[in-house]
């Protein structure tokens, strides 16, 4: 995934829409060493969201709910209709202000930097929702985004979840691409108008202008064995579970996380299992070949761009949508 992060990122610089306006994917290196192991680059000068944003709401706004508290209240009416989740959700919202504004202004105190940081976090954002929106990416919880200190970009990590696989999980991820409060507060005066928009625009408009080479890339991951194209209920759980424990712990989850594989057995397989796993080479082929489907069908140009990302900033900061998320996303952060 880092790799087809990297290619849209050359990509969107050879656009002079979006070269000029410096929108690019921030990667980190992977190096595989063999199926169970591998190294990754550690990403200097950042800081998740969630380590940062936790601490600063209590330090502003004193008198507003505790992360535990809206958790919890969340997790009470987990199983409530979907009316009474979003009243829930809404008053949470009314005690909870956002504060990510905040951390562009202690780092950068001098208005022109302060400025130009500022654009950097917007153009970042923009240019990783859209593609986050194509490949399907899911699990951005907020220790899965990292703000860099020096830069003011956003870079995502612990991209296992992909390919919509978000959409089946035991409570369903409904939103495109992670555009809550405190990610929109950051943007300034015009939040998700002026630049956010039109960036998004422009990512959009240069993906679907390089939808072939995309869809060639992805094509490459079709016959990769190393793929997970769908979750198991199982990891489905536990990857929920994990959010909230994340949330719970404050800890930093890294890049091995929820969307992470645990290795597998090295124990030898029988003549039945070896038949089993035919069969799950098959299985995995259609869901590859849905999969890239549903990619291909985001990059068309069905609906204009303008109406696409309209409709994509709407569902991402819809009330309704926020409301049903698990209460370890915390969607009103």
């Amino acid at each position: 995934m880092e790799q087809v992060f990297d290619q849209v990122s050359r990509l969107l610089k050879n656009h002079t829409a979006t070269r000029l306006r410096n929108l690019g994917i921030r990667t980190y290196k992977v190096l595989p060493l063999s199926t169970r192991s591998g190294l990754m680059e550690f990403v200097q000068n950042t800081i998740p969201l969630h380590q940062w944003v936790m601490p600063a709401h209590e330090k502003y706004y004193p008198h507003d709910y505790k992360p535990d508290k809206c958790r919890k209240e969340i997790g009470a009416y987990q199983q409530d209709t979907a009316q009474a989740r979003v009243k829930v959700w809404q008053r949470i919202a009314d005690n909870f202000h956002p504060v990510l504004r905040y951390f562009l202004l202690e780092r950068f105190q001098d208005p022109d930097e302060w400025f130009e940081r500022r654009l950097a976090y917007t153009r970042s954002t923009a240019a990783i929702s859209i593609l986050g929106h194509v490949l399907g990416l899911g699990d951005r919880h907020c220790h899965n985004i990292l703000l860099d200190e020096k830069s003011g970009e956003v870079v995502h990590i612990d991209l296992g979840v992909s390919f919509e696989a978000g959409r089946i999980l035991p409570v369903p991820e409904v939103v495109p691409f992670r555009l809550t409060r405190d990610l929109v507060d950051a943007m300034g005066y015009t939040k998700t108008e002026g630049v956010f928009r039109r960036c998004c625009e422009f990512t959009m408009d240069t993906l679907r202008e390089e939808r072939e080479s995309i869809m060639t890339l992805l094509n490459v991951l079709r016959y990769d064995p190393l793929v997970n194209w769908s979750v198991t209920p199982t990891k489905a759980k536990r990857m929920q579970e994990q959010q909230d424990t994340n949330a719970q712990n404050g800890g930093r989850s890294g890049t091995v996380g929820p969307g992470s594989t645990p290795a597998p057995s090295a124990m030898p397989m029988a003549d039945a299992e070896l038949d089993g796993s035919d069969k799950k080479r098959e299985e995995q082929a259609g869901e590859a070949g849905r999969a890239l489907s549903v990619v291909e069908k985001k990059l068309s140009k069905t609906l204009s761009t303008k109406a696409t990302v309209n409709e994509l900033i709407q569902a991402a900061t819809d009330e309704r949508n926020l409301a049903v998320l698990y209460m370890g996303w915390a969607s009103y952060a």
